[in-house]
């Protein structure tokens, strides 16, 4: 098997065993277009960068590097700033309805979702009338009891930093991010 990296050619036998020669973090921006990880224990591998499409995934592996639940609303929260740039943690509901994916990291994303509260870093909530703004698209807001859509959400998984509203479902997370 050889695998492709911004850092050359990785070869072995199979993918455990150039995780075992190289390191989790070798697969780092690899290109994995057309690999069959049929059976591939992945977990502790850095696949931020990677190329999955076309990537042959078996469901299990799929469900192992996935965070979110299938169904139902869950609680998100993201960091956002106010207009004199200080952080703002923004509590979200993603309704069930709502298109959601994760890559392989912490980091989640939707479609839609609905504000519940703007709170300081302490966890405090801010006045109503408070707006957090996106610190990527200061046009977009996020003020309380608001619905937030993105049209051009991707739908591919693997594209972490893709359009859609990006969270984590921790509120720590959102808090150090």
């Amino acid at each position: 098997m050889k695998i492709t990296t911004p850092n050359g050619i990785l070869e072995g036998d199979s993918i455990e065993a150039i995780l075992k020669k190289y390191g989790t973090a070798c697969l780092l921006g690899a290109d994995l277009r057309g690999a069959d990880l049929r059976g591939a224990d992945l977990r502790g591998a850095d696949l931020r960068y990677a190329d999955l499409r076309g990537a042959n995934l078996s469901e299990l592996t799929v469900a192992q590097t996935s965070i979110l639940p299938d169904e139902g609303d869950i609680i998100g929260w993201k960091k956002a700033l106010a207009l004199d740039g200080a952080p703002i943690i923004v509590k979200l509901l993603i309704p069930s309805d709502a298109k959601r994916s994760n890559s392989t990291g912490r980091k989640c994303r939707a479609n839609k979702a609905r504000i519940l509260d703007l709170q300081d870093r302490q966890g405090n909530s801010l006045p109503p009338d408070t707006t957090a703004y996106s610190s990527f698209d200061p046009d977009f807001t996020y003020k309380k009891g608001e619905t937030v859509h993105v049209e051009d959400f991707d739908t591919n998984r693997w594209n972490e930093c893709a359009p859609g509203i990006h969270f984590f479902i921790t509120r720590i997370e959102a808090v150090k991010y």
